[in-house]
């Protein structure tokens, strides 16, 4: 193999530094940006307390309705969407051949999926509620971002399974096992792959703001049934962040600071099961 030239390689070198040190700016500049503006004005009144009468300009409360609907569409969603897109990847990676062409045409279309904005999916699962007779709410919700979350939790996972070995597979036919026996054994081998798909999906839609604006709506209060409107923590900033005055903008950045801090809870827990998973692999 030929080496590159002394020049060469330290230009190479150098835009690698370049490419780190820009990336890092700006995470610490967004986070600290969200920190400075966001941890001197909360309070533990506004992550126990639901908006007061005026809380959007300047009113007494909190945003732990959006808290606890931010939780509830996550929470829902994930369960969803790894119901649906677990039995999709064990069909094109067990029942499927390798080189089979419906495989790839799914995959394909996966893909294209996963590249649709979110407010495109929203717009789409309104037109569907308005067609139903469907109002906003917390299913309608839940249901957008499962829509959403399903093509990246199918594609994450299924790149990992197309790597195992296929005589794993052949090994445990041998031995007499039956396909749904042998998707045990797919499930081992992906377990990881299912904790980092499911980390991702977190993260894309705890933060969505477009899809869930136009199905759950919005509301002062936590929801206590699938046909109530529900708040959530990136609404609650975008609201907040339109109001001319500089208090309400300050409370944005705090409920900014909240799902900042969720995201940073569930990423290192993903990661924590990830490092437990990885003993599985082969």
């Amino acid at each position: 193999m030929n080496k590159l030239p002394f020049y060469e390689e330290k230009l190479v070198k150098a835009l690698m530094y370049l490419s780190v040190l820009i990336v890092a700016y700006c995470v610490v500049s967004v986070v600290g940006t969200i920190l400075q503006r966001g941890l001197p004005v909360l309070s533990w009144q506004m992550v126990s307390e639901v908006p007061g009468g005026g809380f959007f300009i300047g009113g007494k409360g909190g945003f732990l309705n959006a808290i606890v609907g931010s939780l509830y569409i996550v929470g829902g969603s994930t369960i969803l969407g790894l119901l649906i897109a677990l039995p999709v990847v064990f069909y094109l990676n067990v029942y499927l051949k390798p080189t089979s062409r419906f495989a790839a045409i799914a995959r394909l279309a996966f893909d294209a999926l996963f590249g649709i904005p979110s407010i495109v999916y929203g717009a789409f699962a309104f037109t569907l509620m308005v067609a139903v007779g469907m109002r906003a709410s917390l299913l309608g919700g839940i249901i957008v971002v499962t829509i959403m979350i399903v093509p990246m939790l199918i594609r994450s996972m299924d790149e990992v399974a197309k790597n195992i070995p296929h005589g794993l597979l052949e090994s445990s036919y041998s031995l007499g096992s039956t396909r749904i026996e042998t998707i045990g054994i797919v499930l081992r081998q992906i377990a990881p792959a299912i904790a980092t798909a499911t980390l991702l999906s977190i993260g894309r839609a705890i933060g969505d703001c477009a899809g869930v604006m136009f199905t759950a709506g919005f509301s002062d209060h936590i929801p206590t049934s699938l046909s109530q409107q529900a708040a959530t923590l990136p609404l609650c900033v975008f609201y907040q962040l339109t109001a001319p005055q500089q208090s309400v903008q300050d409370r944005a950045y705090a409920a900014a600071v909240v799902l900042t801090l969720i995201v940073l809870v569930l990423s290192l827990g993903g990661r924590l099961i990830m490092s437990h998973f990885n003993k599985n692999k082969v």
